[in-house]
């Protein structure tokens, strides 16, 4: 077979909750500035004041109270009604703005990663690594790129800055690569190996393997607050939620329909909804990751499988590989509004968008090509040759603070 690409959580205050309570946090400051407003003319303007400092100390109190809810050293959302904030258009780290923008696809079946320059459309170097090469992964610090050799049972690293290759590091079965949210661990989805093991972000080494019972287990995403993360078991269709902290699973679930084949998980923008591709149910599962409820399916296309957030955070970009499409989702509406057919076909797979949001980057994995479309209007503005078998493609640098992982996850 070719690889495509029960307990609730505890919780002590229920994330909706936290929200409506924020909610109506803004709309009393809001009544009190209107007050103060008028208070400045009449008499009482000072107990206008008043209210104000009072807002004030309880605004500061519940973020205080929601910083608490974090996972300890995480970086605080920057918006909490939109996780994906950071990643606006050019809004470039520091520490990558200067790196030469590249698209990197590893070559399963060749070995190699091609290095293309997305200005000019075309190849610029190939880099042989190890054996079986999935995906290449940004770490969390921004500042080197993983490739993730799967049967070489390695890591290469790149250094982005430069195109330096260093020295491959041992890493059994490292089919995909993750990093917890505050920075500390490496989450290594070993497949083959049926564990997920935590691993020193900057060493490798491990910490902690966590034996699992399903099969295929490769693609994952955080919650807001980094206290859980959701994984699909390809192989065995079902669904994993680890608690990031004790590094432990703590729930699991067996997606309603044989055969099931789940691939890629992303969180909405506001954090209330997951979205879980299936190439089987040839859609997105759709469910509530704080109460790991029985999902639905919506219908997006044949062979479902990676998904990307626009720049703007409004939609979300399904590949459809069994078909040569990609669907669009409103968040909004949680709705497709579009689909966008490759011309000639091909089997858009796993890739990135742009760092200024016009183009998105997927590999075709079985047709030996990248596919360069426009985020505008779906059309194709490039097709480039590369090695044998592409499949998770890194589009580098991208906006963002700090990388969750796979071909990149920016908060």
């Amino acid at each position: 077979m070719v690889r495509g690409s029960s307990r609730p959580l505890p919780r002590t205050q229920p994330r909706r909750a936290t929200v409506r309570a924020a909610a109506a946090l803004l709309l009393c400051q809001a009544a009190v500035v209107s007050c103060a407003s008028s208070g400045e003319h009449r008499p009482g303007g000072e107990k206008s004041a008043s209210a104000q400092a009072s807002a004030r100390e309880a605004s500061a109190a519940a973020k205080k109270a929601a910083r608490a809810r974090l996972l300890p050293g995480m970086p605080p959302p920057l918006d909490p009604h939109d996780l994906y904030a950071a990643d606006r258009p050019g809004k470039l780290s520091p520490a990558v703005k200067d790196f030469p923008s590249r698209v990197y696809v590893p070559n399963t079946l060749s070995d190699t990663v091609s290095v293309i320059d997305p200005e000019k459309f075309k190849v610029v170097r190939t880099i042989r690594v190890g054996r079986q090469p999935q995906h290449v992964v940004p770490s969390w610090d921004l500042r080197t790129l993983w490739v993730n050799n799967d049967l070489g049972n390695s890591l290469t690293p790149i250094n982005p800055a430069n195109g330096r290759v260093g020295r491959p590091v041992d890493v059994h079965d490292p089919y995909n690569l993750y990093f917890t949210p505050d920075g500390k661990y490496a989450v290594v989805m070993a497949s083959k190996d049926r564990a997920l093991v935590f691993r020193d972000a900057h060493s490798m080494k491990v910490v902690r393997s966590v034996p699992v019972d399903c099969y295929g287990v490769n693609h994952a995403d955080f919650s807001p607050d980094g206290r859980y993360f959701i994984v699909s078991c390809e192989f065995s269709g079902e669904l994993l939620k680890v608690d990031t902290a004790k590094k432990k699973v703590v729930a699991k679930q067996r997606l309603p329909i044989a055969g099931a084949m789940p691939q890629d998980v992303k969180i909405s923008p506001n954090g209330r909804t997951w979205y879980v591709a299936d190439m089987v149910a040839n859609g997105l599962w759709v469910l509530n990751g704080d109460t790991f409820g029985k999902p639905r399916l919506l219908p997006t296309g044949k062979g479902t499988h990676g998904l990307y957030v626009s720049r703007d955070s409004r939609s979300l970009y399904i590949s459809n590989r069994g078909e040569g499409t990609i669907s669009v989702l409103s968040f909004r509406t949680g709705k497709l509004v579009d689909r966008w057919r490759l011309p000639g076909g091909g089997s858009p797979d796993m890739g990135g968008v742009s760092s200024d949001g016009k183009l998105l980057w997927l590999s075709g994995r079985y047709n030996g090509e990248v596919y360069a479309i426009d985020t505008r209007n779906g059309r194709l503005r490039a097709r480039i040759p590369v090695g044998g078998g592409p499949h998770g493609l890194a589009v580098y640098p991208q906006p963002g603070r700090y990388s969750l992982g796979h071909t990149g996850i920016f908060r």
